[in-house]
């Protein structure tokens, strides 16, 4: 019989432990080493204001191959988001007002422009290296250039500009216009479906709920509070060494590594990272934001968006408490423009669209500063789409994993479980014995 593999997993989040249950499906042996005192990654589940939030990765959907099989593999169930009306959005110096209805509207023939060749470029949008070189080619500009020079208000741009400073999270001044070409054809090249994908749909007990019961799936240990210091492949056939803070090693046939981009700096990989990898480690992703609750009162479905410039592009009605609040879930491009945990800080962007929103508390976890992720959803710069989405994900005895690297929705939920997959897919089939 072919002799079975020792694998370590760097990460508990979807990737890790999506791989590590499937490798031992498969017969091998895994260890996962977790930095944090918890599983889930960017995904993070936690009670506060009084409700169950999402401090990281929220929406699903059943477009979403991957998630939604674990969905099904789980039991767990969505609910929608509110449908939003009253909507405020800021032109110029001046605020706006409609409804979620009226947004959509403004934001149709532009991302239209915006879209254009998504089904040419990626006409099987889970693997876009097909056209490598022609979306390489495609990569100059920004998200923006697709729509400027064209014939639209300066109304249709402002809230295009706060749409993708959000969905970038980052600002749309060095966003790669390839990934709004991407989810476009991720959602059958329709707003409406982008907008659901993205935005709409998230889980009734949270992503908790399910990356708890994956961990539980796994019968290896999954060591928390572990802290990785260098890995070194020792070439084919020799394995891997993993150095952990404190210096002691484990010995492994191979390792996953699903360290997002932002904290690869912290870790010393020998012989080196792949190029592809370390162009990206070395300029950083466009996601330099963040995202935040704010509790407000009233219960109100409110929509709103402002756009470069302003600490907050777009903020929506979540959840209504019985305590005659409500949640609303917002997103930024800049996790240095304001406070997430500052009540004042945050009333005083909220009042910038005259929306008569009273701020009563507000959290947010600023995951650009933690030292273990260095930034939120992996979004490209100008140029990077084609290094972050690899068609091989192992180098060596080495397996670089993570929502990161996903061919499909890279930076959901959804392409962290495709790379979990595909990792151990590679490691089982390609590895040799």
């Amino acid at each position: 019989m072919e002799k079975k593999k020792n694998i370590v997993i760097i990460g508990a989040g979807f990737a890790g432990l999506v791989s590590a249950r499937e490798l031992e499906r498969l017969g091998h042996t895994v260890t996962v080493l977790e930095a944090r005192d918890r599983v889930g990654g960017r995904t993070w589940t936690d009670q506060r204001m009084g409700h169950k939030l999402e401090m990281g990765g929220t929406w699903v959907h059943w477009m979403q191959p991957y998630i939604w099989a674990e969905i099904q593999r789980y039991g767990a169930e969505i609910i929608s988001s509110p449908i939003c009306d009253e909507a405020f959005w800021i032109v110029g110096d001046e605020v706006k007002t409609g409804t979620e209805a009226d947004v959509d509207r403004l934001l149709a023939t532009a991302q239209a422009t915006i879209f254009d060749g998504s089904r040419a470029l990626f006409e099987q949008p889970h693997s876009p290296w097909l056209r490598a070189e022609e979306v390489a080619a495609a990569d100059k500009g920004t998200v923006l250039d697709r729509v400027r020079g064209g014939d639209f208000t300066d109304e249709e741009l402002a809230i295009v500009d706060a749409y993708w400073s959000a969905g970038y999270n980052g600002s749309t001044a060095t966003a790669s216009p390839m990934m709004a070409v991407h989810w476009a054809a991720l959602s059958d090249h329709r707003l409406s479906l982008l907008d659901d994908q993205t935005l709409r749909w998230k889980l009734v007990d949270g992503m908790k709920g399910i990356y708890s019961q994956i961990a539980a799936d796994v019968r290896g240990d999954i060591r928390l509070n572990t802290v990785v210091d260098k890995v070194h492949d020792h070439g084919k056939g020799q394995g891997v060494t993993v150095t952990l803070t404190g210096g002691s090693t484990l010995e492994a046939d191979a390792v996953i590594t699903t360290i997002p981009v932002g904290a690869m700096k912290a870790v010393e990989f020998s012989p080196g990272l792949p190029g592809h990898i370390q162009r990206v480690v070395d300029e950083g992703w466009n996601c330099t934001g963040f995202k935040i609750w704010v509790k407000c009162t009233g219960h109100r479905n409110v929509l709103t968006y402002a756009g470069s410039g302003h600490p907050i592009a777009l903020m929506r009605t979540e959840y209504f408490l019985d305590d005659g609040t409500m949640i609303m879930v917002g997103f930024g491009s800049d996790h240095t423009a304001i406070d997430l945990n500052d009540v004042k800080d945050v009333q005083q962007a909220v009042n910038a669209w005259n929306a008569d929103l009273e701020v009563v508390d507000t959290c947010g976890h600023d995951w650009n500063a933690d030292a273990f992720t260095g930034q939120t959803w992996a979004t490209p710069k100008t140029g990077q789409f084609v290094d972050g989405h690899p068609k091989k994900l192992r180098h060596g005895n080495v397996v670089f994993a993570g929502s990161d690297f996903a061919g499909g929705w890279n930076s959901f939920v959804d392409g962290a479980i495709e790379t979990g997959f595909r990792a151990a897919r590679e490691i089982d089939t390609e590895l040799p014995a």
